[in-house]
């Protein structure tokens, strides 16, 4: 439900209407929709000096801070709708229906899978400091859903929620941020239980990432290895630098383990079916930084092993056996898996057929 901007307190049109006389009302209308003094004077046929005596006594009845929160609450109680007020005339060539708006192509690029970064016809976008930011990651990682304002707080604060419900304010300079086009429409719309990004309207880099993991499990099922390997780059790519690098709260670090977790397995895929394709060279210096990245990840490790040894490396596939036993036993105090273990000793066999060196590459 929303809440004002300073107590935190429900409040709802109806309530609105009750405290704001009709005249209050008009003039909160305006303000809503960013019109400046003088235009509320001329619309409202008022003297301009009226105008801010008016807004004062605005922010009294509603117990709220200042302009910037009048103009939240008006959105949030529904006084004003994005894309209908005194700067829209319906009959402009700039006035979208929202069918028009959702099948016209993305322009504003949300990218997650790095530090958080938004573009609007490839021009980088300011997204304000580090816990506004990390807002906007909420909903760009739930893209296609409704996220409530408490879903917002406990995952951006956590256990130390703010003093006041800033969140409305957040999310109102992001939308003031990410417009659709040159329209007034925002990315970002609200509805009684929360925000969300429209649909259409943004592009998220994730998003991109789970369609090409999707396209490329139906290339590996259709048996076209090359193609499926071509999709796994392309996911891959998407992935730069330190994932929601410094974003605060419970929700950045969950996904940034989540991602990393994510990106692992497609590098894994990745050089399972360069080594089908014979592509070892490749597939070697690449699991060489994978593991000096991961050093834990004993399936890194043995697939290493297992890449060196078919590449008529024995005895480097068996330092690396030794050097992940040093690792896992200083830095967890554990031995290395019955996996691990079993990839050693079928090397030391020479036991091709066990580790799986005796299909040709397709």
């Amino acid at each position: 439900m929303p809440t004002t901007a300073t107590t935190g307190r429900p409040t709802t049109a109806a309530a609105a209407a009750n405290v704001l006389r009709h005249q209050e009302r008009k003039l909160l209308h305006a303000v809503g929709c960013g019109l400046r003094d003088d235009e509320i004077a001329a619309a409202l046929a008022i003297p301009e000096d009226a105008v801010a005596g008016t807004l004062a006594r605005i922010l009294v009845k509603l117990g709220l801070r200042d302009r910037a929160a009048a103009i939240v609450h008006a959105f949030d109680c529904g006084l004003v709708v994005p894309g209908r007020g005194p700067r829209t005339q319906a009959g402009s060539p700039v006035a979208r229906t929202a069918a028009a708006v959702r099948a016209a192509r993305p322009k504003v690029q949300i990218s997650v899978l790095g530090p958080l970064r938004a573009w609007q016809d490839g021009r980088p976008l300011n997204l304000g400091h580090l816990r506004q930011q990390a807002v906007l990651a909420a909903l760009a990682l739930r893209a296609g859903r409704t996220v409530s304002q408490r879903e917002l707080l406990d995952g951006v604060w956590g256990m130390e929620p703010p003093v006041t419900n800033v969140v409305p304010v957040y999310v109102y300079r992001l939308r003031k941020t990410l417009r659709i086009g040159d329209s007034p429409d925002s990315v970002i719309e609200h509805n009684r239980c929360g925000y969300r990004l429209v649909s259409g309207a943004v592009e998220v880099d994730v998003a991109r990432m789970e369609k090409l993991v999707a396209d490329m499990a139906a290339a590996d099922r259709a048996g076209e290895p090359t193609e499926a390997l071509r999709l796994c780059s392309q996911a891959l790519d998407l992935f730069r630098g330190e994932l929601l690098a410094g974003l605060p709260g419970p929700l950045a670090e969950l996904e940034r383990l989540r991602l990393t977790e994510r990106r692992i397995a497609l590098a894994q895929r990745k050089l399972e079916w360069q080594l089908r394709l014979g592509q070892h060279s490749e597939a070697i210096a690449e699991l060489f930084a994978l593991s000096t990245a991961h050093p834990l990840n004993e399936p890194v490790a043995a697939m290493l092993m297992r890449a060196l040894y078919r590449h008529g490396r024995q005895a480097d596939a068996l330092t690396v056996f030794d050097r992940a036993r040093r690792r896992l036993t200083d830095d967890l105090g554990v031995p290395p898996s019955r996996m691990l273990r079993r990839t050693y000793q079928m090397i030391l066999r020479g036991d091709e057929a066990g580790l799986g060196l005796t299909r040709t590459a397709q």
